[in-house]
């Protein structure tokens, strides 16, 4: 069994992992985030994600799945007093179980696959975790390659992104890029090996109802910014602009909702085709 270490005070390794709670630039400095959370960190373990620690309380029995998780992964074991393990849960009323320090994979596009069935979500400047954990459960869940989080946006290794995700940013790649000129870049160099990606907006002024366009083949979805939608640079680069037909007194959907309508659209057809 590997060694323990104990950590009872507030001492620069704590301090380490609380940062990685609200400061950005630390996670990103340090490529690391924490997640909580049985299904999340199981998750994390079976895509073969790089666990750096597990923290769990000290003195405190664990249950089944503490023990055997804290045996398979190979990860440095740090049990912390359990008011330090309540302090990194960001709540107050609970302290977690397990929490896992987990590496950031490299933002790299070729990380998502390629192919004649793909699908890519690409969501512009979002500027709330959820939204983003949100979409990426709903591309997994309707069988997406991947996700991309473009321009000026929230993090996808926000502990609120985390959790909204449910384990779904292990099983499905989520890239950050600067703007929509590296996705277009990397989108010729796809249409060069072969899938004709069809990229494609989704808009409430849209010129045609999303379930009348083909969306079986080689897709980037495109999702935008809660507040102000599409950027005109992704506006210019789309092939075709799609809206979902709303009734009712809501002015609009919510981005990752829009994104989900679409993506279990481009779902049903790709089912109805086999």
């Amino acid at each position: 069994m590997a060694k323990t270490l104990t950590i009872t005070t507030r001492n620069a390794s704590f301090q380490q992992w609380q940062a990685l709670l609200t400061n950005r630039t630390k996670r990103q400095r340090s490529g690391e985030f924490l997640v909580q959370g049985v299904r999340p960190i199981t998750v994390a373990l079976e895509q073969g994600w790089e666990i750096r620690a597990l923290l769990h309380p000290d003195r405190q029995p664990l249950s089944r799945w503490c023990r055997d998780l804290l045996d398979r992964a190979d990860a440095r074991r740090v049990a912390l007093a359990p008011e330090l393990m309540r302090e990194l849960s960001g709540k107050e009323e609970e302290s977690p179980e397990l929490l896992a320090v987990v590496a950031q994979p490299d933002d790299d596009l070729t990380r998502i696959p390629v192919g004649p069935a793909m699908l890519v979500v690409v969501f512009d400047r979002p500027k709330t975790p959820g939204n983003i954990g949100t979409l990426i459960r709903s591309a997994d869940a309707f069988g997406a390659s991947g996700v991309v989080v473009t321009g000026h946006a929230a993090d996808p290794y926000d502990p609120k992104a985390v959790r909204a995700s449910t384990g779904s940013l292990f099983a499905v790649p989520a890239v950050r890029v600067p703007s929509h000129h590296a996705v277009l870049d990397w989108v010729a160099e796809v249409r060069k090996q072969g899938p004709q990606i069809q990229i494609i907006g989704t808009d409430e002024h849209g010129d045609v109802d999303v379930a009348e366009h083909d969306l079986t083949g080689p897709t980037l979805l495109l999702v935008g910014n809660e507040t102000h939608g599409l950027s005109k640079g992704w506006q210019e680069a789309a092939d075709r602009i799609v809206r979902i037909p709303i009734v009712g007194a809501a002015s609009s959907l919510n981005a990752a909702a829009a994104g989900t309508v679409a993506l279990y659209e481009a779902a049903r057809q790709r089912a109805k085709q086999r």
